[in-house]
């Protein structure tokens, strides 16, 4: 794959749904789109990235597909990683089987883990609260359990370093949480603060396959995939999508690995092992806005809240974002993922936006964006009142 040595060259596909009171213009529209395509420019990427901007009250569905490279085969339609979104998946799942009287909310999760998993899970100053941790605790990230994928060990190494030295290496939800108790230290005890762990969603994924006696994939697809008609929609290594995709899954390079076809990518299973494309994760994300998946009640438990970092706030697999000296009407909910992966909507404005810039490490960038287009859009409709 060679660049173009004078012009970076974009392709891109925009889709727009016509409506009778469209209230956003073609040059708004042109200036949204070219903004993406200047990030894309500028992250020095390999990787395609890929946006979808829609809303129900102005009209809007537009779908674009970037790569500065030529030689690259691109469409908005391209099936890829959801990296960590697949925690509000696995949440909305853990919702859903919630409603059906599976489990509860404060279920400790010794109710359902055997010893296998919870002996030395959590030990803390001498003390295991291994038996102590609640299934809320998992789903917010307050169970104190340290994260295998980032967390160093004591020789400075984390999963996230094996994943690129040895891609070919398989890992199973076991594998990954004997990591965190084997070699990492809890940060504190249960429901005692706040630290963003993969280990608990893969907790997560254990107690699901318990209480259904399923596995997680078939749950994923019996429960979330098939009633919403994601079709392009799979967990990696362990199911299909219902509809093959006619385009290939967006490569993922990093470090000179293409990760989006390593087996070490498996360390992420109930916590990001998720495959699909802008428009499936569209029906996921209306349907719990719209309270299609998941009832209002229930939606309300999972907006249990508690604070990440300056101006973000972290409940049932859902990230929040209020930011700092500016109005509630730019205030995002949804999730990103560590490769430059975003589903968030905007409730003022009724927007959401979704997409992937596909670049590791890369996860503080689509938030900035994100509320940069939604100022502009801001800005056109307060002139477009006016005139």
């Amino acid at each position: 794959m060679k660049a173009k040595s004078i012009l970076t060259v974009i392709i891109s596909i925009i889709m727009i749904i016509p409506v009778k009171s469209q209230t956003i213009s073609d040059e708004f529209k042109n200036r949204i789109i070219t903004h993406f395509e200047k990030r894309v420019c500028s992250k020095k990427s390999n990787n395609t990235s890929l946006l979808l901007i829609h809303s129900p009250s102005l009209g809007l569905h537009w779908k674009t597909a970037a790569n500065p490279y030529i030689a690259e085969i691109i469409s908005p339609d391209q099936p890829f990683h959801f990296a960590s979104i697949g925690k509000t998946v696995t949440s909305a799942l853990v919702s859903i089987l919630y409603e059906k009287e599976y489990i509860d909310f404060e279920d400790k999760i010794s109710k359902f883990l055997d010893d296998t998993v919870l002996a030395g899970l959590h030990i803390y100053k001498g003390i295991d609260y291994s038996k102590d941790i609640r299934i809320r605790h998992l789903l917010n990230h307050t169970s104190g359990l340290s994260d295998h994928y980032l967390d160093k060990n004591s020789k400075g190494v984390c999963l996230h370093d094996q994943m690129l030295s040895d891609p070919e290496r398989f890992w199973t939800p076991s594998e990954t949480i004997n990591w965190t108790k084997h070699q990492l230290k809890p940060k504190f005890k249960p429901d005692n603060g706040f630290h963003y762990s993969d280990t608990n969603y893969e907790l997560l994924g254990l107690i699901i396959e318990k209480v259904t006696g399923k596995k997680l994939s078939q749950c994923l697809h019996e429960y979330i995939f098939e009633p919403l008609e994601m079709q392009h929609t799979y967990q990696i290594f362990y199911s299909e999508p219902k509809v093959k995709s006619n385009y290939p899954i967006v490569d993922l390079y990093y470090k000179g690995v293409n990760l989006s076809k390593a087996k070490s990518i498996s360390m992420s299973c109930a916590g990001g092992g998720i495959v699909s494309t802008t428009e499936d994760m569209l029906k996921f994300h209306k349907a719990i806005v719209e309270n299609l998946m998941i009832s209002k009640q229930t939606f309300g438990k999972m907006q249990n809240y508690v604070k990440m970092g300056p101006s973000i706030y972290y409940g049932y697999g859902l990230m929040n974002f209020r930011f700092m000296f500016m109005p509630q009407k730019y205030h995002i909910w949804g999730n990103s993922g560590s490769i430059g992966a975003f589903m968030y909507y905007n409730p003022s404005m009724d927007i959401y936006i979704i997409g992937s810039f596909h670049k590791v490490d890369y996860q503080v960038q689509p938030i900035f964006y994100i509320l940069n287009t939604l100022r502009k859009f801001n800005k056109e409709l307060r002139q477009n009142k006016k005139s």
